[in-house]
């Protein structure tokens, strides 16, 4: 097999990239503005709207193992992922909108109860297409650098989604004079360029295993890129698709838990990826506080978000580069521990707030953007290397699975700003209204926003040194998978 015939074309990249638009731009401004919407404009207490943020996450983890059985079932029946993908893109601008059209006069309780609402079936319709996306990576080349060349495109195309919704998202909150229109107007304009992006990346999945350049790699030697059926659908009859129909969703749900179980790699890589969405997470919905408590500027936020970013654009190609040089896992290692420095390095605001916390921050964002396409180019090879042991079919429950821990770790991130706003006093307030903030609630802001984050990425450097897979163990099963072919 001829190198050229792994190399993913251009225009595969472009287009699956343009989907990181969509889950960068979800990912971002809820985790930025969400827990603020409720603290700051709907009155909601700190703890429950925690609350409201968690639950509608953990409802995300019950059903994206689900989705993950769904979307392996649509390629064992039609060769294609794409289904999923295009009901979440289509149905999501209007629910997230919808989520940021509150009232305040409807009360803190009512509030509540519509942003939990709005926000679960938006969750819902992000896992949809999040779910499938996850999974095509490893099925569009089986090759070790195309799948990290791939990703680190992917991850340059969220980091510039980051930049665009962290600092676009509350420039058009405040593009009304009234907070409450700004919301609106926020969630209209950010739910359909979120949708336009997801919807361009609908079309990659449309026959994943042909956009290769070269030889199609429907028959290839390589089992990436192969259209099997997910566990129990196989028949020696033609009868495959009959047999995924008849499984059951628990047994499809509890594919993914097996996959956990018996993957030390996928195991070790989640627990770091989770830790490390945590700690990005908690940083995430803490910067409005800090623009606004800290800083004393609501527009701040802008600027630590283009500090945060602008330096990521660059810096993705760049571990991309080293990756290929020394190994995912190595260059990740070194990733997080310069987040963790830059981080920690956060808490002297405390004492002396001023511009300069833009400079830890950028030096944060350079490692941020190893932290995102790094873990998420190693998680092909978890999955390919289990098909070498185990068989083909599972990308879909590997990908649920992973989902749901992301979706996990963020949630826990508002979850724990939460807690630590209500254990320190934060005052909640409705739009336009002027409150004070006890030093110990700044405290505890700084602090979520500095020595917490440092501490978990620390800790998932722990769970990272357990990860076994090198390049010589994924080269090592591809070679031996094409020796295996006839011919």
């Amino acid at each position: 097999m001829s190198v050229s015939s792994l190399r993913l074309t251009r225009g595969t990249i472009a287009r699956y990239a343009t989907g990181s638009l969509g889950t960068g731009g979800f990912a971002t401004l809820p985790g930025l503005v969400l827990t603020y919407y409720l603290t700051d404009s709907l009155g909601v207490a700190a703890l429950a709207a925690g609350l409201v943020i968690t639950v509608a996450k953990v409802w995300d983890v019950v059903i994206d193992p689900v989705i993950g059985a769904l979307t392996d079932r649509d390629l064992a029946r039609h060769g294609s992922r794409r289904r999923l993908m295009l009901i979440g893109a289509l149905a999501l601008p209007l629910l997230f909108a919808l989520t940021f059209a509150v009232p305040p006069a409807l009360g803190p309780v009512v509030g509540a109860i519509w942003v939990l609402i709005a926000f679960t079936l938006t969750a819902t319709a992000f896992s949809l297409f999040q779910v499938p996306y996850i999974a095509l990576p490893a099925e569009l080349t089986p090759d070790y650098d195309e799948r990290t060349r791939l990703l680190t495109w992917r991850v340059v195309v969220l980091t510039f989604a980051i930049l665009l919704f962290g600092a676009g998202g509350p420039a058009l909150r405040r593009s009304a004079e009234d907070p409450v229109l700004g919301y609106l107007i926020m969630g209209v304009v950010s739910g359909v360029v979120i949708g336009i992006g997801m919807l361009v990346a609908t079309t990659v999945a449309r026959h994943p295993a042909r956009e290769t350049r070269g030889r199609p790699a429907v028959g290839e030697s390589s089992s990436a890129g192969r259209v099997s059926p997910p566990p129990g659908a196989e028949s020696g009859n033609g009868g495959g698709t009959a047999a995924a129909e008849r499984v059951s969703m628990r047994t499809h749900y509890a594919s993914g838990i097996r996959a956990l179980r018996r993957s030390l790699p996928f195991r070790a890589l989640l627990a770091t990826f989770v830790l490390q969405a945590l700690a990005t997470g908690l940083m995430l919905a803490g910067a409005q506080y800090v623009a606004t408590w800290v800083l004393h500027d609501q527009a701040a936020v802008e600027l630590l978000f283009i500090a945060l970013i602008a330096p990521a654009l660059l810096a993705a190609p760049a571990w991309g580069v080293v990756a290929r040089r020394i190994g995912k896992e190595r260059t990740f290692a070194i990733a997080s521990v310069v987040f963790a420095a830059a981080a920690l390095s956060i808490l002297g605001v405390l004492w002396a707030p001023g511009a300069w916390i833009y400079v830890p921050v950028g030096i944060a964002g350079i490692a941020y953007a190893g932290l995102q396409s790094l873990p998420m180019a190693m998680l092909p090879d978890v999955i390919s290397h289990d098909e070498q042991q185990n068989g083909p079919g599972r990308a879909g429950a590997f990908s649920g699975v992973w989902t749901a821990g992301e979706t996990v770790g963020f949630a826990l991130g508002a979850m724990v700003l939460s807690i630590i706003l209500a254990v320190t006093g934060y005052v909640s307030s409705t739009a336009g209204q002027l409150v004070e903030q006890p030093d110990a609630a700044i405290t505890g802001i700084v602090v979520s926003f500095s020595v917490v984050p440092a501490a978990l990425i620390a800790l998932s450097l722990v769970t990272l040194a357990r990860y076994p897979l090198r390049r010589v163990d994924i080269e090592a099963h591809r070679a031996a998978d094409i020796q295996s072919q006839p011919g």
